[in-house]
């Protein structure tokens, strides 16, 4: 130590830089453990010690800053979260079945341009060219098998991959492909079964031997056929009691749709390799991640398995996930190089996997989401920013008072209710957009700005907000005579049904939503922004009025 200080004197100008280094790494290694500390601090109160918790990590740089659980892997035995666990990942699945066709079009075993029957010669496309790329993209037009009428009451049954194709291939198309966006589980369906037949193997060892085993993913596998020695923790819904365990599934039928179960790890270890350019050229990874555009030139916002968006401004590649028992979503940001994933263990709440995971990411690329604090306005204050804002032509958001609060509703959605952070300010609870208002130079309100991940859109108000609609009592023998079946279009019903002194309809693949009388022949919800008129041209019928559309419904 003294032969090193005396050298260092005797050549000061030459030992300075490397005193500088010295002194780097603990300034680099302090602004991570920063960064992690307000990760933390911003994600943490989604997440409770007793309920259904979530595992996350955020990378920049090629480093984990923040890996970290919250909460319980299971309610029922009271067994905490750990990072290194194991949960269902959902649709993020798709990414992974996108990018085995990918390896599969390089290799000139196919081409995302051929049609579907020449690798599924029996599949019926009535006449369509229903391409690969339309099944990569949503927008071949089939049926989505999940929207079915009744699948959830099948849902845990096995089923091999050809009974499963035909269960929804002889569904009517619900567009022209190419013409629309719908997301749709049927098209990644099919993708895995062109990977099965193209290259001789099952999905699950064509994944594991091509993608999981090159990439040191030990830990990721289709659900029911890994060896992966990760604890895995336990899906939960809630329910009137609380969080219990999911409904059962059985994994044959989510497929390559959203079978795979995988860690934060893991995940991380997927990014890097399309980072360093893995698997895939250069060419093919720039496919995947290039929204796709319909035949009218438009951008869907969605390219192979993965949403293309913005996030705080910034280009983001990412994906969400919805199945029983677990909701997920990871995000990654090549030019930033920094990776977010949150994986839970509940498929309805308490945190959305979606607004961690911006959060998360917002706060590692340098562009924090604000934070509001909830304050309190008189009736007066909340009155003046009620109203009609015009969003585009046909479409509005209605600002009302209720209580002592404000709600928010556009055209044809749920209303929302809002918190003030300010007489000018009002934000989503638990989410990330915010609302502005304009006032004019005689201090009315003349625009409100929706922020919403780093985009201002200003909308200029129109008028006053319409009046509420009003419920009346109705004799339930009136309503009985109205419950029964209604086909909107082909696949798709909405069920009306009684309970007592309640109403309720529920249409294929959805919720049960209670409706409220206006007469004895129209019908409102409160969660949607939409009518149910029974009017005499409907016949059997009603009138279904949503979003400023009219679509009759036939009764079966």
């Amino acid at each position: 130590m003294l032969l090193r200080t005396a050298i260092c004197a005797a050549v000061l100008l030459l030992c300075q830089p490397q005193a500088a280094q010295a002194q780097e790494a603990p300034r680099s290694v302090l602004a991570e453990q920063d960064m992690a500390g307000r990760i933390d601090a911003s994600i943490a109160p989604y997440f409770k010690a007793d309920v259904p918790g979530a595992t996350v990590i955020v990378v920049k740089d090629g480093k984990p800053v923040l890996r970290k659980a919250y909460g319980l892997a299971d309610t029922a035995k009271g067994v905490k979260m750990t990072p290194e666990m194991a949960l269902r990942l959902g649709s993020i699945t798709k990414q992974f079945t996108a990018s085995a066709i990918l390896m599969l079009a390089e290799e000139g075993k196919l081409s995302v341009d051929d049609d579907i029957t020449k690798h599924l010669p029996d599949y019926p496309t009535r006449g369509k060219k229903i391409s690969i790329e339309h099944l990569l993209t949503h927008t071949s037009g089939i049926a989505s098998y999940t929207g079915k009428p009744g699948y959830m009451a099948g849902m845990a049954q096995d089923m091999s991959v050809a009974q499963m194709i035909d269960s929804f291939k002889n569904d009517p198309l619900d567009f022209e492909p190419g013409s629309q966006y719908r997301y749709n589980n049927s098209g990644y369906f099919l993708l895995g079964a062109i990977i099965e037949k193209i290259s001789g193997q099952s999905y699950a060892n064509f994944l594991e031997q091509r993608i999981f085993k090159p990439l040191g993913m030990r830990d990721t596998y289709y659900e029911g056929f890994g060896n992966s020695k990760a604890p895995v923790a336990a899906g939960h819904s809630r329910g009137a009691q609380g969080f219990g365990a999911a409904k059962p599934l059985s994994m044959t039928q989510p497929y390559a749709a959203g079978s795979l179960v995988s860690t934060v790890d893991d995940l991380a270890r997927w990014d890097a390799a399309i980072g360093a350019g893995r698997l895939l050229k250069p060419s093919s990874w720039k496919q995947a991640f290039t929204s796709y555009r319909l035949s009218d030139g438009k951008a869907t916002g969605y390219g192979y398995g993965w949403d293309v968006d913005k996030v705080q401004g910034e280009t983001s590649m990412g994906h969400g996930g919805g199945i029983n028992g677990f909701s997920t979503y990871a995000l990654r940001f090549p030019e930033q190089k920094v990776y977010v994933a949150v994986l839970t263990n509940s498929d309805s709440g308490p945190a959305n996997p979606g607004v961690v995971a911006r959060k998360a990411a917002g706060i590692a690329i340098g562009k924090p989401y604000r934070e509001f604090k909830e304050v309190a306005l008189d009736g007066a204050a909340l009155d003046a920013v009620a109203g009609t804002y015009e969003v585009e032509k046909g479409v509005q958001r209605v600002f009302r008072r209720s209580g002592d609060g404000l709600v928010m509703q556009r055209s044809g959605r749920p209303p929302v209710a809002l918190k003030a952070a300010s007489a000018n300010e009002f934000f989503v609870p638990g989410a990330l957009d915010w609302f502005a208002f304009q006032r004019d130079a005689g201090g009315k309100v003349s625009a409100m700005t929706l922020h919403q991940d780093g985009n201002a859109l200003v909308h200029p108000r129109t008028g006053d907000a319409p009046a509420g609609r009003q419920a009346v009592k109705i004799a339930n023998a009136s309503f009985d005579s109205r419950v029964g079946r209604y086909e909107l279009r082909p696949g798709f019903v909405m069920e009306l049904t009684r309970d007592g002194d309640r109403y309720f309809a529920q249409a294929t693949g959805q919720g049960k939503l209670e409706i409220f009388p206006m007469s004895e022949t129209v019908f409102f919800s409160n969660d949607v922004d939409a009518e149910i008129s029974f009017e005499p041209a409907a016949g059997q019928g009603f009138v279904l009025k949503q979003g400023g559309r009219t679509i009759p419904a036939r009764r079966l």
